[in-house]
């Protein structure tokens, strides 16, 4: 249905056949599927369960796939909620020297925009180079006067892939990461955009539940190159200068791989990525993910890791979900999952937005991409990699006590689902490809 070729076939078709209208149509269907055409596909072959998680084979195969090595003397922390990683991500923007750097989806009009524009717009007037790539889509909401407040003080602003019509082969590529840099020592990353819904501790409904993680160390150099890149895709400027690179003495003992995942590249790295920690699980996978969409390999991959004897749980957001088309299209799934031994888990406090896995108690990943197909073949993403079984005890308190506050998902349940719940599944299935 999806695919463009067939559309542009009958638009030739009804052209010769004098049959104008039709032809409009087909053309139109044409564009639209060809816009929206994913990037790149899942991979089939070659996903067996040969090295475990955490050997020294394992990351050598990860790094090889991905293309991304591993950069030692790193310090990672991890912030929960507005309440933590606000104020955090503020006071360094306040103290930065050199320069400070921003990729991010949402920048949203409010009271988060308007703290974060004063202290970007206070660091250029002070002479510090701020540069703000913004998504064209997710950021079209940050509103004249926050935009105004940033430009008047100087801060470069651009906008990553704007609509326009010779724009069209990339209408549907966003940039979906949440990347600042200040001073190219200091870095943040998750899944957490500018808008006043991620303020709090997640308590009520309306507060988001998230994560954000500061880095410190050489790996802030690899972060800032994912920003580089796309600023030169966008300005044609590259930015330079120790500025922004400076010698990065080691700040901890963490070996982080960062990944820049791209559908330019042909292959996703994050879904790669993935797949090989699935493959290469032995006791337990842990993947929390509020738009948890797995395509046929994915699914595959982890009903063959519960047949080994691995434990497979996966928390979603329940109720409070902003994506109507992720959620139908994810809850369509549950059934062939809980057959195939995996438990899945919904979030009915807040709206749970952060993106993690752990696998085995050593391997950990976290970042900007989402488990659906958006993410794997259509958006710019950065996730990060670490093994270290410290780290990954950190994270796996704060996912047992996120899974403490949620609801395991019943078989019995979910097969007696009302006639409505199915007949949106099937409708928003049409659309599994932008999910």
């Amino acid at each position: 249905m999806w695919l463009w070729q067939p559309w542009a076939l009958l638009t030739g078709w009804f052209l010769i056949d004098d049959r104008y209208y039709w032809a409009a149509g087909m053309l139109a269907i044409a564009i639209v599927a060809y816009v929206l055409r994913p990037a790149e596909r899942p991979p089939r072959l070659g996903l067996d369960h040969i090295d475990p998680a955490g050997s020294a084979a394992f990351l050598d195969t990860v790094a090889g796939v991905t293309g991304a090595t591993f950069t030692p003397g790193n310090a990672v922390t991890i912030l929960n909620n507005g309440d933590e990683f606000f104020p955090a991500m503020l006071e360094a923007i306040r103290g930065a020297r050199d320069s400070v750097c921003i990729e991010q989806y949402i920048f949203w009009e409010g009271q988060t925009a308007e703290q974060f524009c004063e202290a970007l717009a206070e660091r250029a007037r002070a002479g510090v180079p701020v540069k703000l790539l913004l998504d064209s889509v997710g950021s079209a909401t940050i509103g004249e006067r926050a935009y105004e407040s940033l430009t008047s003080a100087g801060c470069e602003v651009a906008w990553y892939t704007p609509i326009h019509w010779y724009t069209i082969g990339r209408f549907n590529n966003r940039t979906h990461r949440k990347t600042l840099v200040v001073d190219g020592t200091i870095g943040f990353t998750g899944g957490a955009g500018i808008a006043d819904h991620w303020r709090g501790n997640a308590t009520p409904p309306d507060q988001w539940r998230d994560m954000m993680f500061r880095i410190e160390g050489p790996a802030v150099a690899i972060l800032l190159s994912g920003f580089a890149q796309n600023w030169l895709r966008t300005t044609e400027e590259i930015i330079q200068g120790a500025e922004y690179f400076p010698a990065v003495a080691p700040a901890g003992s963490l070996a982080m791989q960062v990944l820049h995942s791209s559908p330019d590249a042909g292959a996703s790295s994050a879904r790669l990525m993935y797949y090989l920690a699935i493959v290469a699980a032995r006791r337990r996978i842990d993947i929390v993910n509020p738009y948890f969409v797995p395509d046929e390999t994915a699914i595959e991959t982890l009903i063959e890791a519960v047949a080994r004897g691995v434990q497979v749980r996966v928390l979603v957001s329940g109720l409070h979900n902003d994506n109507w088309l992720a959620r139908q299209n994810s809850r369509r799934l549950y059934g062939v999952l809980m057959k195939g031994g995996v438990k899945l888990f919904e979030y009915d406090l807040s709206m749970l937005h952060q993106k993690v896995m752990l696998v085995d108690g050593c391997w950990s990943t976290v970042g900007t991409s989402n488990f659906d197909n958006r993410s794997f073949a259509h958006n710019e993403e950065t996730t990060l990699c670490v093994c270290d079984t410290g780290f990954a005890a950190a994270l796996t308190a704060v996912i047992d006590e996120d899974l403490a506050s949620s609801q395991p998902v019943a078989p019995e349940a979910w097969r007696h689902r009302g006639w409505l719940a199915r007949v949106q599944e099937q409708v928003a299935s049409l659309l599994k490809e932008q999910v």
